[in-house]
């Protein structure tokens, strides 16, 4: 029984496919747990949302801002974007299956030994905390009113975790830090505009949220995609899987139990 984790998969299911033939990943006692953005860019998101929902309890997801981007253009808040390429997923005859299915994955996933997420854990949280908040926004994502959730999800504004926030403002943070951070500033709060590699940045403005001096540590190794600049990361503390598979690089996936990495580069 081996544990494999994935970066961004973004709609990449010929290059996803391959790596799991080539890594000899078994769905009767193998886990493949996926660290959001399965859908937006490639050229098969719906088949990749069919496939991974019918990987049952094989398929571990946790959500990223285009998974989350697509439940709000599918209530009509955003226009579908032709770039993004969902468009055949909100035409399926399953499409309200489909994106129910989306609703219900969570912010964050855990395993004994690690915790995996689309972007990131806020730096200001404990790992109690991580998972006390990520619980909340599930809540309020999987309720009966999960609409409002969505419509009052755009903005880049708290951008610091004080516990005393409440309502969307809170809900806002913790959605933010889970599936859009990249850098901090010295302060801690977040910056939602830069994607460059931290080399190309000032370093006295600009830090990886996983390298700020206040960064609260946690007891199990963080795994995220959500930052393809970075071109993949790997440190005792976390592991950066997003390798740019949609934009011409390589899908990137480790096995947690002997940390080999596998790799497919981009199929078109």
């Amino acid at each position: 029984m081996a544990n494999y984790i994935v970066g961004d998969i973004q709609g990449c299911l010929d290059e996803l496919e391959r790596l799991l033939l080539n890594s000899h990943f078994d769905k009767q006692k193998d886990t493949l747990w996926i660290a959001g953005d399965l859908v937006a860019r490639g050229p098969k998101s719906l088949e990749t949302l069919r496939f991974v929902k019918s990987m049952g309890a094989s398929a571990k997801v946790c959500l990223g801002n285009h998974d989350l981007h697509l439940l709000a253009v599918s209530l009509g808040i955003h226009k579908a974007k032709p770039k993004d390429k969902t468009q055949p997923i909100l035409e399926a005859s399953d499409s309200e299956e489909l994106l129910e299915w989306l609703r219900h994955q969570p912010l964050l996933l855990e395993h004994d030994e690690f915790a995996v997420c689309h972007a990131g854990i806020s730096p200001q949280w404990t790992l109690e905390q991580a998972r006390t908040n990520a619980r909340e926004v599930e809540q309020q994502l999987q309720g009966n009113n999960w609409q409002a959730l969505i419509h009052n999800m755009y903005s880049n504004e708290p951008d610091f975790w004080q516990p005393e926030l409440t309502g969307f403002e809170r809900w806002r943070y913790i959605i933010n830090a889970y599936t859009r951070m990249r850098f901090c500033y010295p302060d801690g709060r977040l910056d939602m505009g830069c994607k460059l590699p931290p080399n190309d940045v000032n370093p006295l403005e600009y830090i990886p949220w996983f390298q700020l001096e206040s960064r609260v540590p946690l007891k199990k190794t963080v795994l995220f995609g959500h930052w393809a600049a970075l071109g993949g990361y790997i440190s005792d503390q976390v592991i950066g899987l997003d390798t740019g598979c949609v934009w011409g690089g390589r899908l990137t996936m480790i096995r947690w139990e002997d940390k080999q990495i596998f790799e497919q580069s981009a199929l078109s």
